[in-house]
């Protein structure tokens, strides 16, 4: 495994954020990152320094987000952020990595190969492919497209009652209130900001979390079950 030097140390507060064997497994993928994720172009240069703060903590946190148990679908998962991390924090959560291109998905899959992960599988598509085929509880993304274009290929893929949990930061606000009328269109139940890790990270990551109703045309996504 081909490592960088200016990959720092897992700081303290990933002890608690990341517990048990999930620690070691975060740090391998640091390391993936690092090294191969760099060299394949999935990460840039200058971000090895800033693996676990702005990468690995970051995503983990909205882990707090997740109900537990769910199945999960990470669009655009890109090096695995957060798809991956989030696999890695929840052992419960079934997560599907959905990412389009090959040369990521060729990356994931030896990522979870590497992590000994069996709550994991890598997808190649894109969401509009898997609408009205499968259906999760959570949908994830980070920095993938504007919140009304994620809306989009997100709802098609939620049991009614499922949540998008789209990582949006200091823009979040902005995004939500341009995405109004896609909000109304798609027949959402609920809308908020929501602010995870605090007192872990800073700032908090910043989530919209959207519930998705039933979509007022066709009415036939089927409920999620509990």
């Amino acid at each position: 495994m081909t490592e960088s030097n200016d990959l720092p140390e897992a700081p303290p507060v990933a002890r608690e954020i990341f517990t048990g064997e999930a620690l070691e497994r975060a740090r391998v993928f640091a390391e993936l990152l690092a090294g191969p994720g760099v060299v394949r172009g999935l990460l840039g240069p200058r971000e090895v320094s800033r693996i676990w703060d702005r990468h690995l903590l970051n995503c983990a946190v909205v882990e707090e987000a997740v109900p537990p148990d769910s199945t999960l679908v990470d669009i655009g998962s890109g090096a695995g952020l957060p798809g991956l991390v989030l696999a890695i924090v929840r052992p419960d959560v079934t997560v599907t990595l959905l990412e389009p291109l090959l040369r990521r998905t060729v990356f994931l899959s030896e990522c979870v190969e590497a992590l000994k992960l069996d709550n994991v599988e890598v997808l190649r598509g894109r969401a509009e492919e898997l609408a009205g085929k499968r259906f999760f509880d959570v949908a994830t993304a980070r920095a993938v497209a504007p919140l009304d274009r994620l809306l989009s290929w997100s709802m098609p893929l939620l049991h009614e009652g499922g949540e998008l949990l789209a990582m949006k930061g200091e823009r979040a606000r902005e995004e939500l209130d341009a995405a109004r009328p896609q909000l109304e269109s798609l027949g959402v139940r609920h809308v908020e900001l929501v602010a995870v890790g605090q007192g872990k990270v800073e700032p908090p990551a910043t989530l919209v979390r959207v519930v998705a109703g039933r979509p007022p045309r066709t009415g036939t996504r089927r409920r999620r079950k509990r």
